[in-house]
C-alpha cells in the first residue's frame, strides 16, 4: 500500500513540474506573482478625418414655370410634345387669334385717322398764324386752332398706345415657354376655353439641370459647426462652400458631387431646424423633382482627430462615456471621455484621450479597474487568427 501511494504522488507531481518548466500560469503573472489576464488593446494615434453629416432631403427643380394664358379665348392648337424639351420663347399653345387681329386692325386704323386729323389741325394753325397778324381772323380763332393742333397730337399718342396694346394681346394668343426645360403633360385640349390669368395651369415646365436638393439640419448642430470653423478647429473642404454627395432612393450613389449654396436665415420654431439648399449638376436628368434622397454634407477636415473603436466605449448610468486604458504600470485605468460622433465603426473623441494611450477593446470580463493586465495589440491577434485560419484551410485541403 505504501509503495502504491508513493507511485501515485510521483505520477500527479510530474505534469505540474513539466507545466512549471514550460512557463504556464507564471507567464501571465504580474509583479508579486499576481495573475495578469491578457486584454486586447489599440494604441491611439492622431489622424486626419473628414467630418460629414447625412441628412434626408427632397429634390426641387432649379426653375419652375406654370404656363397660364394672358388673354382669353379658345385653344386652337397645341404646339409641343408632352414630356419633351422646350426652349425659352418656344410656342406651346395657339389661342384663336381672329378677334385679336380685328382689334389690332381697328387700332391701326384709329391711329391713321388721328394722324390725318393732326395734319389738318397743324395746317390750320399755320394759316391762322399768318391771318391773325393782319387781323383777318380773331385772336380767339387762332387760339382755338392752336389748341386743336395740340389735341390732335395727343389723340395720336392715345391711338398709338391702343394699337400697341392690341398688338400685345395679339402676340399673347401664342403662348410661349418663359424658360428652357422639360414640359410635362398638357392639362387642356384643343377647343378648350381659357381665360386670362386663370388659376389652373395649362402645363408646367421644369428646368432640371442643375437641380436643387433641400435638406434640414438642427440649429444647434449648425451653431456648433460655425463656431469650430470660425476658431480654425475645422477646415472646409472646398473653400467657403461645403461639398455634398447624394444617395438615391434605391441605395445607389449619385455620380456627381454638389455644393451647399444656401442656408436659410430663419429657424423653424416647431422643429428647431434650418433648411439648407444644395445645387447638383443633372445633365442626364436622373434626378427628378420630388425624389427622396440622403445628402451627405462633407462639413470639414480635422487633421488631429482621435478615433477609438466603438466596442471600447462604455456608458455610466448617467450616460457619460468612458474607456479603460492600460497605464505605464500595465494596470487597467478607467478614463472619462467626450465622444462627439460616430465615424464608421469608431467614436470621434474630443476630450480624455491623447496619442499614445493604450485603450482596451476586448477582454473586459477578465479584470476590474485597477487590476494588472497583460496588453496584447489587437492587430497582432487579428494576424494570428487569420494565419491560423489559413493553416487550417490548407491542412484540410491536404487531407
Amino acid at each position: 500500500m505504501l509503495l502504491f501511494r508513493k507511485s501515485f504522488l510521483a505520477l500527479i507531481s510530474a505534469p505540474a513540474l513539466l507545466l512549471a518548466a514550460c512557463g504556464g500560469p507564471s507567464a501571465q503573472q504580474g509583479q508579486g506573482g499576481a495573475y495578469a489576464p491578457e486584454v486586447s488593446i489599440e494604441t491611439i494615434r492622431a489622424e486626419s478625418v473628414t467630418l460629414s453629416a447625412t441628412l434626408p432631403g427632397r429634390t426641387n427643380a432649379f426653375r419652375v414655370a406654370e404656363i397660364r394664358p394672358q388673354v382669353s379665348g379658345v385653344i386652337a392648337e397645341r404646339l409641343f410634345t408632352e414630356g419633351g424639351e422646350v426652349k425659352a420663347g418656344a410656342p406651346l399653345y395657339q389661342i384663336d387669334k381672329a378677334p385679336y387681329e380685328a382689334a389690332y386692325n381697328s387700332a391701326v386704323a384709329a391711329l391713321a385717322r388721328a394722324e390725318a386729323l393732326a395734319v389738318a389741325a397743324a395746317n390750320k394753325e399755320k394759316r391762322f398764324a399768318e391771318l391773325v397778324k393782319s387781323k383777318a381772323v380773331s385772336q380767339q380763332d387762332y387760339d382755338d386752332a392752336v389748341a386743336a393742333a395740340k389735341q390732335a397730337l395727343a389723340d395720336i399718342g392715345s391711338a398709338r398706345a391702343a394699337r400697341d396694346s392690341a398688338k400685345i394681346d395679339l402676340d399673347r394668343t401664342t403662348i410661349t415657354s418663359p424658360i428652357d426645360g422639360r414640359i410635362g403633360r398638357t392639362l387642356v385640349t384643343v377647343g378648350a376655353l381659357v381665360t386670362a390669368n386663370q388659376a389652373n395651369a395649362l402645363a408646367v415646365v421644369n428646368q432640371l439641370d442643375p437641380i436643387y436638393v433641400d435638406v434640414t439640419q438642427s440649429s444647434a448642430e449648425i451653431l456648433r459647426l460655425k463656431r469650430k470653423l470660425a476658431s480654425g478647429e475645422l477646415q472646409t473642404v472646398d473653400g467657403d462652400k461645403l461639398s455634398v454627395a447624394l444617395t438615391l432612393e434605391d441605395g445607389g450613389e449619385y455620380d456627381e458631387k454638389g455644393s451647399l449654396e444656401l442656408t436659410e436665415m430663419s429657424v423653424e420654431p416647431s422643429t428647431g431646424s434650418v433648411t439648407m439648399r444644395a445645387l447638383f449638376p443633372n445633365k442626364s436628368e436622373l434626378l427628378l423633382p420630388g425624389m427622396f434622397v440622403r445628402a451627405r454634407i462633407i462639413e470639414a477636415v480635422r487633421d488631429d482627430a482621435i478615433l477609438v473603436a466603438q466596442r471600447a466605449v462604455m456608458r455610466t448610468p448617467a450616460g457619460e462615456a468612458y474607456v479603460f486604458v492600460v497605464n505605464a504600470e500595465n494596470k487597467a485605468e478607467q478614463r472619462m471621455i467626450v465622444a462627439e460622433r460616430t465615424i464608421g465603426d469608431k467614436w470621434l473623441v474630443s476630450e480624455g484621450l491623447a496619442p499614445g494611450d493604450r485603450v482596451i477593446v476586448e477582454g473586459f470580463q477578465r479584470f476590474r479597474g485597477g487590476d494588472a493586465v497583460t496588453p496584447v495589440d489587437s492587430s497582432l491577434i487579428a494576424e494570428t487568427t487569420q494565419s491560423g485560419a489559413a493553416n487550417t484551410s490548407s491542412g484540410g485541403g491536404a487531407r
